[in-house]
């Protein structure tokens, strides 16, 4: 089981809503291995974007384990578990998220200079990420003087820097027109395949998922195969 990059054991989640509480997961297992991709579909308001921000240590669960290269997050302290974040895992939104008063370049050295590298070292790896994503000739473009595509590039390359085992993309496709989306995929699947990354990808289009090796859908708490409609 050692190439399992990130699982999740009995994995629970409740929120307190006034008098209330809301379950969201009760007993959720799931597990993702190195160059395996998987899509997770389901409504609107099943969790998946919760569940996303619980396997990348954004959020604790209530209850349930989640394992990261073996390591149970939930034991790390906040400093210990950021540093795993940082090293193991690349996320990507359905917004870009890049700082608007930086560049490209400078945007994509963020994960590296956090990482410590030195700053010709971090502005060497970033150029070349954003060369593998097609945007070698904007380093020096900030986010308002990319495309959409361009920009949701920059992410991508970002989410790469540090050569992450899994990525893990909410929407990613989201905001962009069906060509656009499709070379955001085409690189995203180069990528998983190239780099033996993980990839678990959160969309509403069945297009989408249905690049993706294994497809899951999110409902009443809980993973199952897609088996179509």
């Amino acid at each position: 089981m050692s190439d399992v990059i990130l699982s999740c054991q009995q994995l629970a989640k409740t929120y307190q809503d006034g008098e209330k509480n809301v379950q969201v997961f009760k007993d959720l297992n799931f597990a993702i291995k190195s160059g395996e991709s998987v899509a997770i579909m389901g409504a609107s308001g099943s969790g998946k974007s919760t569940l996303m921000h619980l396997l990348g240590g954004l959020d604790h669960a209530t209850a349930g384990q989640i394992l990261l290269k073996g390591k149970d997050l939930s034991k790390l302290s906040a400093n210990k578990r950021g540093m795993m974040r940082n090293q193991h895992l690349g996320f990507v939104y359905q917004f870009h998220h890049l700082l608007p008063e930086f560049t490209a370049l400078e945007n994509v050295m963020m994960p590296l200079l956090i990482a410590k590298k030195g700053k010709k070292e971090a502005a060497k790896i970033a150029a070349d990420t954003l060369k593998q994503v097609g945007l070698s000739e904007r380093l020096t473009h900030r986010p308002a003087q990319l495309s959409g595509g361009e920009r949701q590039r920059a992410a991508i390359a970002r989410a790469l820097v540090m050569q992450p085992d899994c990525i893990l993309a909410d929407e990613p496709t989201g905001n962009l027109d069906e060509k656009t989306a499709q070379s955001v995929m085409d690189m995203f699947l180069e990528l998983n395949q190239a780099n033996n990354t993980a990839l678990i990808l959160v969309t509403h289009d069945m297009a989408v998922a249905q690049q993706m090796q294994k497809i899951y859908e999110l409902r009443l708490g809980d993973l199952h195969p897609y088996s179509g409609n």
